[in-house]
Formats: C-alpha cells, sequence, structure tokens
C-alpha cells in the first residue's frame, strides 16, 4: 500500500507539472540532470516508475535487481578516421556524419592524440590511425550484420567528406580525408583507446591536470561548433586552455579545463567556467548534465537551469522516497558548493615538503624535483584492479586487497609524502608493508592509463628507506650479488651447502629472512669467461653481446647458445669487459631492488664507458636477460643524462628484438631444424612493459613446424629476489598458481617450456619441476638439429654413390 500511495503521489506530481516540465526540460537525448520527473507525465502507454530511478544517483532507492534490455553482439564493424585540420571544422562536420547512420561517431582532439602517443599501449595504434598532424579526427563506427554493407558505408563516407570539401591536399582550410580501419585488431586498439580518454587526459606530467565539471554538457548538433568555440573563448578568458573528446554524435562531448585544484586562483576560475559554460548550455537549449550525473559538482545549478518550481519539485520526490534523507544526501538536491575545498582531493592545506631524491624525475612536477607529480599520476581511476588480461597488478590479482594493488599504494605514498601520515612516513615500517608485495614488474607503467610508475617509485622510497634504516642482511645479500658472485662461484660446493642442509635453511630463514622453502640458484666453478677476441665472422655485421651476471654465474649456457646462434648467423660478437678491474660488467639491477641507487649507479658507469665506444659507431647492444638489458632502456636514464648513456640506452636491444629487425631487412639465414611440435611461452614482465615479448612469439616462429602458444599470465610471482622472501613466499606461489603454474602442468612432456627470465625459470622448476629454455637455447637446438640432419642425408647420398 505504501509502494502504491508513493507511485501515486509521483504520477500526480507529473500531472500537475506537465507544463512546466515540458517548457523547461532540455530536448537533446544526453540529459540526465535532476530526477526524470518527465517520466511521470500522463502519456498513452503506462508510466515505468523505472525510468524515475535512471541517473538518481542513489538518492532514491537501494537497488537490489536490475532487468536490462540487451542488444546483439557486433559481429561486424569499420571504422572511418575523420581527419580535420581544425577543430571548429570537425565540430561543424558532426551534423552531416551523423546522416550516414553509424553507430557512432567519437571525437579525439589534438591533446588526447598526442598523449596517446607518449603512453606505451596506445603508440602503435595512433601511429596506424593517424595521418599527419591533425587537430581533430572523429572515428565514425558503422556495424552493419555483414561486412561488405560496412565497406560501402566507409565509401560514402570518403565521399562525404570530399562533398564537404575536405582533401588531404588541401594546405590550410578544409584539409583533411578518411583513413579506413577494417582490421578487428586496430579496432579494437582504437576503442580501448577511446575508452580510456579520461585516464589518458589524466596522464598530463604537469600541476594542471583536466578537471572535470563542465564535461557532461549536450547540447543540439547544429550548435556543437559554436558552442565550443564560444567555450574555448571561456577558457582562454581565464587562462587556460581544455580538452574534449567523445559523443560528438550526440552533441555531449567530455570537456575538461585544465586547472590546478591546489591553487585558490584555479578553484575561482572552476566557478567562473562553470556559470558560463552552463549560461551557453542554457542559450543553446542543451542538458547541464549529459550522462555522468549531477554529484557534487553540478546539483547546486539546477535552479538555473530548471528554475525554483521543478527544484522545489525535486525537493518533493526526494522527500517522498527518502524522508530521512539517509541516501547518499548533498546531490541532486540540498547540494553544497562545487567549490568548497573542505570536499576536494587536495584540501586547501595540502603541502608536501622537500624530498631528497636519488633519481632523476624532471618529467614531473612538484617537490623532490617531480617525485610529487610522479605519486600524484593516480587518478584513481582503478584499471589496476582488473584480473585478467595483461600483467597489472599481479599482487592484486594474488590478495585482491587494494593496499596490494598500484592504486592503494599511490594513494598511501600521497598520504605519506603531503604529511598526512605523519613525519617519516615515506620510510616508515608501514610504508614498506603497504611496497612489499609490489613485484616492480613495471605493468603499471604500460598499463596504467596515466602512467603511474610504482617500480621506479618503489626504488626512491627504498632509497629513503636505506638512509634511515640502514640495509637488511637480506637486502645486502640480494643488492650485493654482482660483487661477490665470482668468489663464490670459485667456492662453490661451499657456497651451495645452505641448500642441502635443512638447518642453514632454517638459520637463513631466521637471520636472512630467506625462506626455507627455496632452495637458492646454485653457484657453479665454470662459470661463463667471455673470450678474449670478438666470436664469428670478421666481416660479419657487429654487435655488443651483454654478459649479464646471472647467466655469467648461474646459466652459461644460454650465453654459449646465444653466441652459437649468433655466430651461425654471420655476426661479429664483441663482449666487451670493463676499462678497470676484473669484475665483469652489471647493469646494478639487484641494487636498484634493494634501494642502493648510487652502487647503481656505480655498476652503469662502469657498462656506459665499456659499450658507449660500440653505441657511438651504431652497434646492436643485445642482452640475454629482459631486466638487465631493458634496465639500460628505463632506469639507465634516470641515472645518467649524458649522451654517452642515451646512446647505449638508444642501442639496446632483447636478443629476439635483435633477431626480429635482422629477419624484417633481410639479413637474417639461419639453418634451422625441428626441434618439437609445440613450445608454450612465458613472457617476462618487463618484456611485456617495453613491447619486447611480441618479438620472442616471432622467433620462436622461424623455427620449421614448431607451434607456439603464450601463457597467459601475468608476473610469474618470483621476481628476482622477491620469491625468496620468508615473508612473501606464499604470495610468490600464489601469483605463479593463478595461470602460469597450472598452464606449464598440463603442458606434455614433448612441450617446450620457453621463459627467458631467469627469475621465470626458477619459478617454472620450483613450482612444476619442469625445465624452461631461455630462446637462445631453443635456437641453438634448432641449428643443431638441423645440422644432424645435413650429415645424416649427406651420409645417405656418399652411401648410395
Amino acid at each position: 500500500d505504501s509502494t502504491r500511495a508513493l507511485f501515486r503521489d509521483m504520477l500526480d506530481l507529473g500531472a500537475r507539472e506537465a507544463d512546466e516540465i515540458a517548457a523547461r526540460f532540455p530536448k537533446v537525448q544526453r540529459r540526465v540532470g535532476g530526477y526524470n520527473l518527465d517520466a511521470l507525465v500522463p502519456r498513452n502507454a503506462p508510466n515505468n516508475m523505472a525510468h524515475l530511478l535512471v541517473g538518481s544517483e542513489g538518492t532514491l532507492a537501494f537497488t537490489t535487481k536490475v532487468e536490462l534490455k540487451l542488444w546483439p553482439v557486433i559481429r561486424n564493424k569499420a571504422l572511418g578516421v575523420c581527419h580535420f585540420g581544425s577543430f571548429y571544422e570537425a565540430m561543424e562536420a558532426a551534423q552531416h556524419l551523423v546522416k550516414l547512420k553509424p553507430i557512432a561517431v567519437e571525437l579525439v582532439d589534438r591533446t588526447m592524440i598526442a598523449l596517446g602517443r607518449d603512453i606505451a599501449m596506445f603508440r602503435p595504434i595512433i601511429s596506424a590511425a593517424i595521418k599527419g598532424d591533425p587537430d581533430a579526427v572523429l572515428v565514425v563506427e558503422f556495424a552493419e550484420e555483414d561486412q561488405a554493407d560496412n565497406l560501402v558505408r566507409l565509401k560514402q563516407l570518403g565521399e562525404l567528406m570530399g562533398d564537404l570539401g575536405f582533401g588531404w591536399n588541401n594546405e590550410t582550410r578544409k584539409w583533411g580525408g578518411v583513413v579506413e580501419i577494417t582490421e578487428p585488431a586496430l579496432q579494437g586498439g582504437i576503442a580501448d583507446f577511446r575508452a580510456a580518454g579520461l585516464n589518458v587526459m589524466m596522464s598530463m606530467k604537469q600541476e594542471g591536470k583536466p578537471v572535470s565539471f563542465v564535461e557532461d554538457c549536450a547540447v543540439p548538433l547544429p550548435h556543437l561548433a559554436d558552442y565550443t568555440a564560444r567555450l574555448n573563448e571561456v577558457f582562454a578568458k581565464h587562462g587556460t586552455s581544455g580538452t574534449m573528446y567523445a559523443h560528438a554524435s550526440e552533441g555531449c562531448l567530455h570537456v575538461r579545463p585544465v586547472l590546478n585544484l591546489k591553487l585558490e586562483k584555479d578553484v575561482k576560475a572552476m566557478r567562473a567556467i562553470a556559470e558560463a559554460a552552463f549560461a551557453l548550455v542554457r542559450e543553446y537549449k542543451g542538458s547541464h548534465s549529459g550522462e555522468h550525473g549531477d554529484g557534487l559538482v553540478r546539483s547546486e545549478f539546477h535552479e538555473s537551469m530548471f528554475g525554483e518550481r521543478l527544484v522545489t519539485d525535486f525537493k518533493e520526490v526526494k522527500q517522498r522516497f527518502d524522508p530521512d534523507g539517509v541516501l547518499n544526501p548533498g546531490k541532486i538536491v540540498d547540494a553544497p558548493r562545487m567549490d568548497d575545498r573542505s570536499l576536494f582531493r587536495f584540501k586547501p592545506d595540502y603541502r608536501v615538503g622537500e624530498l631528497k631524491t636519488k633519481l632523476d624525475w624532471s618529467a614531473y612536477p612538484g617537490a623532490g624535483g617531480g617525485f610529487q607529480g610522479a605519486v600524484e599520476m593516480c587518478n584513481n581511476n582503478g584499471a589496476c584492479r582488473k584480473l585478467e588480461g595483461g600483467v597489472m597488478c599481479p599482487s592484486y590479482r594474488a590478495t585482491r586487497n587494494e593496499k596490494d594493488v598500484t592504486r592503494g599504494r599511490a594513494n598511501t605514498l600521497r598520504l605519506a609524502i603531503s604529511g598526512q601520515l605523519g613525519a617519516g612516513a615515506l620510510s616508515s615500517d608501514e610504508m614498506m608493508e603497504t611496497l612489499k608485495l609490489c613485484v616492480s614488474c613495471k605493468a603499471c607503467r604500460h598499463e596504467c592509463p596515466t602512467g603511474v610508475d610504482m617500480a621506479k617509485v618503489k626504488i626512491e622510497v627504498l632509497a629513503a628507506r636505506v638512509a634511515s634504516h640502514g640495509l637488511t642482511l637480506r637486502d645486502r645479500l640480494v643488492g650485493y650479488l654482482p660483487r661477490y658472485a665470482g668468489l663464490a662461484s670459485r667456492f662453490a660446493p661451499l657456497a651451495n651447502l645452505r641448500n642441502n642442509s635443512p638447518l642453514l635453511r632454517k638459520l637463513f630463514e631466521r637471520f636472512a629472512g630467506i625462506s626455507a622453502r627455496r632452495a637458492l640458484p646454485a653457484f657453479r666453478s665454470d662459470v661463463f669467461v667471455a673470450p678474449a677476441e670478438a666470436v664469428g665472422p670478421e666481416t660479419g655485421r657487429e654487435l655488443v653481446l651483454f654478459a649479464d651476471t646471472f647467466n655469467r654465474i648461474y646459466e652459461r649456457e644460454n650465453l654459449e647458445a646465444a653466441l652459437r646462434v649468433l655466430a651461425a648467423g654471420g655476426y661479429r660478437v664483441h663482449l666487451p669487459e670493463p676499462a678497470t678491474g676484473n669484475r665483469p660488467l652489471c647493469c646494478g639491477r639487484t641494487f636498484l631492488s634493494a634501494g642502493l641507487v648510487d652502487e647503481a649507479r656505480a655498476e652503469l658507469d662502469r657498462l656506459v664507458a665499456a659499450f658507449a665506444p660500440f653505441a657511438a659507431r651504431g652497434v646492436p647492444i643485445v642482452g640475454l636477460e629482459p631486466s638487465c638489458l631493458l634496465t639500460l632502456r628505463d632506469e639507465l636514464a634516470s641515472l645518467r643524462k649524458d649522451n654517452d648513456a642515451k646512446a647505449v640506452g638508444a642501442h639496446a636491444l632483447t636478443f629476439e628484438e635483435f633477431l626480429v629487425r635482422e629477419a624484417e631487412a633481410g639479413r637474417l639465414q639461419l639453418p634451422l631444424g625441428t626441434v618439437s611440435d609445440k613450445a608454450i611461452v612465458h613472457g617476462h614482465c618487463h618484456q611485456k612493459s617495453f613491447g619486447a615479448f611480441k618479438p620472442v612469439e616471432q622467433v620462436l616462429r622461424l623455427i620449421p613446424g614448431l607451434k607456439v602458444e603464450t601463457i597467459e599470465s601475468s608476473c610469474c610471482g618470483m621476481a628476482g629476489a622477491f620469491g625468496y622472501g620468508a615473508d612473501t613466499y606464499d604470495a610468490s606461489i600464489e601469483m605463479a598458481e593463478l595461470s602460469l603454474l597450472p598452464a606449464v602442468r598440463r603442458a606434455d612432456q614433448t612441450t617446450l617450456i620457453v621463459a627467458d627470465g631467469t627469475s621465470c625459470r626458477h619459478q617454472i622448476h620450483d613450482g612444476a619441476q619442469r625445465e624452461a629454455l631461455h630462446v637462445a637455447r631453443v635456437l641453438a637446438m634448432s641449428l643443431d638439429r638441423a645440422e644432424t640432419n645435413s650429415i645424416s642425408t649427406a651420409a645417405k647420398e656418399t652411401s648410395h654413390g
């Protein structure tokens, strides 16, 4: 009875206010401002009360069950990326493009294109879809059942652009045209890029960020060009500019002025811009709240948009549904001022004191040479909470705990550097707990839409920890491994005693924090020794092979296999040694993982001195261990800014990247034979983060008859020393059990298990009792098989001769 009475009262309100609703409610399709009182107006068909709840933002009811109408899954698509030399021309064209009845026309402006080029995961998409230097593009999407019809529409789109006067050869006015996209993978990439629009915009590395408060306005299409032009004038008046993207076909663009809401002057500018923007929307009979809702930023403007009478009606609806005002108060009705700074993420007293940092953070703004800006890049979008696809974030996938996800860590760090967690919070025990399960996979660097680089941030925090608390025994053992590994290998049986003694394992766990459940990599006396002279034909193309610590000390077979493959390919391989001292070259990776930045810099100084002369001659620097080689493309730039370091980084290639480059240039000739029917491959996290994993698959597919399958896995969980920690062992295994170890166990014994990372191979061995091989060894096996077959064939021919 109470529900019936409620519905009756609502219908009575609709009948009473029908004329006012008709006069004041916007007529555009995208509108969610206020409450949907037009759903209550008398009509021929029955009123659907669910429509009143749509867009009510939880202020009227708690929803327990929803029935949705579904649309058939789109099977075929065709995209036309329409390029425009001016933003105004793009907005003016939208009203004409919709006449071809696409399912969407989405705007991407110059700013979003530029930012996308700086984000690793979107860079190849931009390169493939964007031609020249457009001021804006409109992505026009057709989705007819028959792909042939989509192709006809694409042709019509090109003709329409021509009819509108656009052409690639126009020098200034009406420059543009259509780039046709029919490949599903690229279509999906464009969709992902567009869907990540907000996060792409928020990746700006500056104090001012695109702010959401007028981002949701919708105006009729014929007014879109004039509306956006006048809005840009408003931004300029207040000393800023704005970003614009999204639903051009609906006249509902996501518009975000760039402001620094830590500054009072920008807070005042925000309010002035909002008032001016909503005045324009009223003039063009649009909606100030198109699809995202009213929330804290738009609710207070309802009276200027709908009038006092309808706002009173909104309050009546709220009172009848929620008389105690407990459901999401302060939204839609009785809202605070949108510029109330007590509601801001950055309160008026937000301050970050000076920070002493070890790495270069100059790409970011703020204290600590930019460290503050790097931490504040997180905008809470939550992409790091995904549970499948890509790598990010392996620790969260294992624990499902917010503190173990990139966002949780970034927020904790932000609170720490701003003094909200007390003095010394950045290097505190609590901060170490927050970062404990971060495996430094660098996935967030690649997959986070705003480019949060938690692996790099963690190095800085660990450096602060070392400065204030010193080194633990475990960190000392891990960090200084490259400096004592050579000596330990001379006494390998003694150095390996710990692995063979349950008592020593327990003692190591107690005093060094190394899990008794793990066997450490075994030292060996027959370590790799670089030949004195270059390997391979004297006339061969030159390259440097970086013999890293792990492959030198523990797995010399990988280096020997790589030399065999490269020599067979006709290459001249140099293995440079340091100019002074007998200790082999090292990238400093282990020191970085312990926060010993100065020691890492010293190692890289030695390496750069040895490699720079080759880089200056354009000689590629090739490495086998992904984490070591890719340090030259990542952390090296944060430790040295000189031209030698830049040259070394620019010439650094993984083993497979080099081989693929040579193959594509027609220079790689390897006589390969069959080694197995199938190989399953686990990609190292850093390979995936730097776009270096695809070459692994490409190289393996050069082997005759080998079916290559990629294990869809996140981090293996070993992550250098992480998997050996007594306090992180369980988490390490949980990460591996998400997909990697089950996939390896399902593989039959004839299937090759391939993994380039030394940590990955150890995790596979420990968790699934299978040997995983580096690609170099697989290729060497293939060469051996081809050679054996060749000898066998020659012997048969001789016997028959």
